[in-house]
């Protein structure tokens, strides 16, 4: 069968991976995987051919694709996180349909869900926070005009940045045009990974505690109300498990 596996690898930690992924990482004839961000223990004990694209071109990418599975190999392209955030998979999977070759995605653990995980919190809050928005500044890569950081810091909501820490000043001008500078805000570099860090602090200082930690990549913004809840109990509670609130499981 000519079909390629897209599959998330998760946010750093090699356990994370889901067991489908793993199961088929195992199978693999031939891994592609982004050597920049996804943990290399994940490749340990394969017996696949095995190509890092972190200085590959797409074309590359898919020329070897395209040569694997003429052969009737079992080719595993291998993200970081989950495939549906900042993954690149459109791109690949339209040279793909182009070549009539199939694909299928597994869904990994996102860094923005592990994050969470580390902080130990909801990032849904009954009555401060119900929207959690994903995100990213305009650097390199564009962004529509109605998605820019000012325009989203509006809605108030809990908002998680990826791939902007490196211009934490400019992140920092734009939330302010929505969020009080006593806001919350939450940066964790290398979420998972051994080299885990975190940075609390408020909107009107992250850029100051970023700066003096030495973060310039590979880290997730995380700014909201809804914080405050890992750090202090705000009292506030879903009617999910409320005695008095009826539902089709509890009369």
């Amino acid at each position: 069968m000519r079909k390629v596996y897209f599959i998330g690898a998760g946010p750093g930690d090699p356990e994370l991976i889901t067991v489908k992924g793993r199961k088929m990482l195992d199978k693999a004839d031939v891994v592609i995987y982004a050597g920049s961000l996804v943990n290399p223990e994940l490749l340990k004990g394969l017996s696949a051919n095995i190509y890092d694209s972190s200085k590959m071109a797409l074309e590359e990418i898919i020329d070897i694709i395209r040569d694997s599975v003429d052969r009737g190999r079992v080719v595993v392209r291998l993200h970081t996180g989950d495939t549906s955030f900042y993954s690149a998979i459109s791109e690949q999977i339209e040279r793909l349909r182009e070549l009539n070759i199939e694909y299928e995605v597994i869904p990994g653990v996102s860094s923005a869900m592990a994050g969470a995980a580390i902080l130990g919190q909801e990032l849904t809050i009954p009555e401060i926070s119900q929207t959690v928005i994903f995100t990213r500044i305009e650097g390199r890569t564009p962004v529509p005009e109605t998605e820019k950081l000012s325009a989203l810091a509006k809605h108030k909501a809990t908002l998680i940045i990826f791939l902007s820490v490196g211009m934490i000043e400019k992140v920092k001008k734009e939330l302010l045009d929505g969020y009080p500078e006593d806001t919350p805000v939450v940066v964790i570099e290398e979420a998972t990974w051994p080299e885990q860090r975190i940075v609390r602090g408020a909107l009107k200082d992250i850029d100051t505690l970023v700066k003096e930690a030495g973060i310039k990549k590979t880290a997730l913004i995380y700014i909201g109300d809804s914080l405050k809840a890992s750090a202090a109990s705000l009292g506030k509670e879903s009617r999910l498990y409320d005695k008095d609130f009826k539902h089709g499981y509890r009369k």
